[in-house]
């Protein structure tokens, strides 16, 4: 299926993307914009966003190592802690 018609992007270069990427480096943070350059294409008029990220999120190579969760929180943490 076509997910992007302005640059020709499949679903199924989505989840080859997301794989590639996954197994080049399992603790990278997959995000359109990696997947765009990965293809070596460019986002163009956004109509897409909402069905790329749907693709995206089927992909079960997509989760955010656990190591990098809540990465935002501990960082508030840390904040309060020096208070």
């Amino acid at each position: 299926m076509i997910v992007c018609h302005c640059q020709n992007i499949t679903d199924q270069d989505i989840h080859s993307a997301i794989d590639w990427m996954r197994a080049a480096d399992p603790d990278t943070l997959i995000t359109p914009g990696k997947i765009y350059r990965a293809l070596g294409k460019t986002a163009d008029c956004g109509g897409c966003v909402p069905l790329f990220l749907g693709t995206m999120r089927q992909n079960p190579s997509l989760e955010v190592p656990m190591h990098l969760r809540n990465l935002r929180g501990a960082t508030q943490e840390n904040r309060n802690a020096r208070r």
